[in-house]
């Protein structure tokens, strides 16, 4: 039997790290798959997790463990294939480095991932983002940060992975007409900031505090901004936005939605889904299609172009068919 616990040690200390490059966030959330499959498969074969066999994740414990996360924990499917494509990833890790596990490897990387609804990506429209804008307090220290942080986030772009782990050095200083972000995959992009988001960012640089931290935007506590904070801290101004916009408390206001809402408003802007993709740092034009199915200008633009077909009007005359003919004595036609 082949031990888990060192095997999966390198692979998240050692292999992802250093060898594959792979980032921060990457590994954080190959980790928190990992220790609910190690739970589950423990609590299955009744061991604990460190007692656990690289033998034991066979195929129906992983296969019941990817519809435990969906039936128990209420994942929904894409969280589903991710959390697949985290446990495809150690068994490809593992089919070059331990012969025994060859066989396994093969089959689980041959679990298909499973298809879900398409549904349309949620967006804030424009007064909707102007009033989440404008609902942190630019007379507090937090309400200045937070309305740099929101801007920003809007501005560029941005994942909120990529929105927290920027530094003081990725702003073109002195302008701050630019932002150099890192993104996923370890793909660069520098980006050009409107003068309003220049504005917040000054604001917040002049009272940011003097810490050894080089996070642009940090905490209560003065360290880096967390994911889970700034989620937080924008669902606490989407409450104030909805005071004035009351269309904004229908639905659930994310990090991710200031993303969105920037691809769209940029396709509306352009008509061009290719600006779209090298603004947002996708890695192929197929992600960024997604937006296209949002877009109701486009669609209408389109409609507008297409000229609908003249009908005539039809006529069973002439039609010689016994069951017609049966149909028309009886309609009187």
């Amino acid at each position: 039997m082949t031990e888990l616990a060192p095997r999966l040690t390198a692979f998240l200390r050692d292999y992802l790290p250093r060898q594959r490059g792979a980032s921060r966030h990457t590994g954080e959330s190959y980790a928190i798959c990992y220790r609910l499959l190690v739970v589950f498969a423990a609590e299955r074969h009744g061991v604990r997790p460190c007692q656990l066999a690289v033998e034991q994740l066979d195929i129906q414990t992983i296969l019941d463990f990817l519809d435990h996360l969906e039936t128990q924990r209420g994942n929904a499917v894409r969280t589903r294939n991710a959390r697949l494509a985290a446990i495809k990833s150690f068994f490809r890790y593992l089919e070059f480095r331990e012969p025994g596990c060859l066989d396994l490897a093969g089959r689980v990387r041959a679990i298909p991932l499973k298809k879900g609804d398409a549904t349309l990506i949620g967006y804030l429209d424009r007064k909707e983002l102007q009033a989440l804008l404008d609902a942190p307090d630019p007379y507090t220290v937090s309400g200045v940060r937070d309305r740099a942080m929101v801007r920003l986030a809007y501005n560029a772009g941005l994942r909120v992975s990529e929105l927290v782990g920027l530094g003081l050095g990725d702003l073109k200083q002195p302008g701050l007409d630019e932002v150099h972000v890192m993104g996923k995959g370890r793909r660069e992009r520098i980006l050009p900031l409107w003068k309003e988001t220049r504005t917040v960012l000054r604001d917040w640089l002049s009272i940011r505090p003097h810490v050894a931290d080089q996070h642009l935007f940090l905490n209560a506590q003065k360290n880096g901004m967390t994911r889970r904070g700034f989620a937080k801290r924008l669902s606490l101004h989407a409450e104030v936005a909805a005071l004035s916009v009351p269309s904004i408390a229908d639905r659930k206001v994310t990090p991710h939605m200031l993303r969105h809402s920037c691809a769209v408003h940029t396709l509306e802007a352009t008509g061009d889904v290719r600006k779209v993709s090298l603004w947002l740092g996708h890695s192929s034009l197929h992600t960024t299609e997604m937006y296209l199915r949002m877009d109701a200008v486009e669609k209408l633009n389109t409609l507008s172009a297409w000229c609908p077909p003249t009908l005539r009007k039809g006529s069973f005359k002439g039609v010689h068919d016994q069951l017609l003919a049966m149909l028309g004595d009886v309609s009187g036609t």
